[in-house]
Parts: structure tokens; sequence; C-alpha cells
């Protein structure tokens, strides 16, 4: 049943992406869902609305832009909890760094090893 709630949340919030996409015509960017996705999840984060969502859909919450912004609010605050407010400008980078890495990293790979079109 986790999977299935993880399959169904991401792909509502996947889905939601598209439609705004879609039905904006070119209004609405790819660019702008990414940046509106991870700054809802920061903001639903930091108001404590989005870890219910995480603990229902498990992957299906976190693996989303959405649950990007969730992780940097969730360092954000945990590192002004423990280093004050100097915190909340690194504690949200510690927190995602292995994600940030993996992605500069598998970017990187799939440059070097493919022919990109123009």
């Amino acid at each position: 049943m986790q999977f299935l709630l993880a399959f169904v949340i991401g792909g509502i919030i996947c889905a939601i992406g598209q439609l705004f996409i879609d039905l904006t015509r070119s209004s609405v960017t790819p660019a702008h869902v990414l940046v509106g996705y991870v700054t809802a999840g920061a903001i639903l984060s930091a108001l404590g609305l989005y870890q219910p969502l995480v603990n229902i859909a498990g992957a299906g919450a976190t693996i989303p832009l959405s649950g990007f912004g969730h992780s940097l609010a969730q360092g954000a605050i945990k590192a002004v909890q423990t280093r004050g407010l100097l915190g909340a400008f690194a504690g949200g980078a510690e927190a995602t760094a292995a994600g940030i890495v993996a992605a500069v990293v598998f970017g990187y790979a799939a440059a070097v090893l493919f022919n990109p079109r123009s």
C-alpha cells in the first residue's frame, strides 16, 4: 500500500506541474514550475504542512522538487536551532549537499558521454 500511495501522490504532484505548463501555453515554463515547486515545498515545510504528506507518501513526496524545498527548509531550521541565525545560510546547503553533488556529477557525465542537440 505504501508503494501505491507514493506512486499516486508523486504522480499527482508531477501532473499538477504538467497541467500548469500545458494549460498556460507559453506563460508558465518548466523553469517557473521548478522554482514554484521548490519554493512551495520550503514554505509548506516551514509551516509544518509538508511533513504529514511525507509521512503518508514517503518517496512520492520527497523525490519531486517540492521535496527538495522541504529538505532545504528543514536543514535551515535545524541549523538555526543549533547555530543561531547564521545557520540559516548554511543549513539548507548542508542538508541537500548529496543531492546537489549528484546532480552536478551526473549532469557533467551526461554532457561528456552524449552529444547534445540544438
